[in-house]
């Protein structure tokens, strides 16, 4: 039982073999320590739709990494060479360390050696990573940052989680590029933050980049809001990581909602939002999505079209992998 709750954060590849590799994030009972608030595992699909999780964790904390020590989620996997593949994640310690992105290595997908390091860091907390090629041998990714009032990570409230980016050459050393790709606070459904966003590179010199991004609403105004684990220097000492997807659901079901949104661009750098995509019919209705839709990974068909795969929630806080797909 290592993955049985709260199960989010997907990142879709093709498998060399044929067929499709799922990577996500959950937790279970069998977790790798006690305060562990989830890992990494993956799951293979020949067809896209149907997925048997594999044996074992990909990626796990590790309680003697502190900015690793607490959860590890986000993975955007890409191929480096013919037999060599590179993961990206968001790595999380306590609440009040910033979180940021690291990387792991793995020649067959299944057994993956993390790499020392950060590949991205901020005094505030940068996470949501989504890799894509460039086809001019630069990658990019576009990742969440976020930034606190003067309170600060432990005792502070977030003010803003946007998308930004930064290129490289070798997969391992980061340039920041200037500006946001995607502000927070557009709308209301907005205004708790981005958490990430994923991009769909054109194909020739007629189609458009689109981006794909999930971004949180706040509850309504006087509603109490129980503390999330992640937001809680003190979770390891209060217990609630170790019951972290209890204590975690309780806090993503008091009011919030989260949906994913699509914006379209010239350069991969400046975006024109073009509206919500997965809305969710909220709290009191029926839907595997109906309160929550984020953090989506896309890949592109055989046929042209794209599939999407995203974390989904139900009314009763259930958290899944959901697909859809255009066309």
């Amino acid at each position: 039982d290592l993955d049985r709750s709260k199960v989010q954060a997907p990142g879709i590849v093709r498998d060399p073999s044929g067929g499709y590799r799922l990577f996500y994030t959950a937790i279970g009972s069998d977790r790798p320590f006690e305060a562990c608030q989830g890992s990494i595992f993956s799951a293979f699909s020949n067809d896209g739709l149907n997925f048997v999780p594999d044996d074992g964790i990909r990626v796990a904390p590790d309680p003697a990494v502190p900015d690793r020590s607490l959860r590890v989620l986000a993975p955007s996997v890409t191929q480096v060479e013919d037999r060599l593949w590179r993961m990206y994640f968001e790595s999380r310690g306590p609440a009040d360390r910033p979180t940021l992105i690291g990387s792991a290595r793995s020649t067959d997908l299944l057994e993956w050696e993390v790499e020392e390091g950060a590949r991205l860091a901020s005094t505030e907390g940068v996470g949501g990573p989504r890799y894509v090629s460039l086809g001019d041998g630069r990658g990019r990714l576009y990742y969440s940052e976020s930034h606190f009032d003067e309170g600060g990570l432990a005792d502070g409230q977030r003010m803003s989680q946007s998308i930004i980016s930064a290129v490289t050459t070798d997969g391992l050393h980061f340039e920041r590029e200037l500006g946001d790709r995607m502000q927070d606070r557009y709308s209301e459904q907005e205004d708790v933050g981005i958490t990430a966003a994923d991009v769909m590179v054109p194909a020739n010199e007629t189609e458009r980049w689109w981006m794909l991004y999930s971004a949180w609403q706040d509850v309504p105004a006087g509603t109490q809001k129980p503390l999330h684990p992640s937001n809680d220097p003190q979770a390891v000492d209060r217990g609630t990581s170790a019951d972290f997807a209890v204590a975690s659901i309780a806090s993503d079901m008091a009011g919030y909602r989260s949906r994913i949104f699509a914006a379209s661009s010239d350069d991969g750098l400046s975006w024109t939002r073009e509206g919500c995509v997965i809305e969710g019919e909220g709290h009191e209705q029926a839907g595997i999505d109906a309160v929550h839709a984020e953090d989506m990974s896309v890949i592109r068909l055989d046929d042209g079209g794209y599939r999407m795969y995203y974390a989904a929630c139900d009314r009763a806080g259930n958290w899944c992998i959901a697909s859809a797909k255009t066309g």
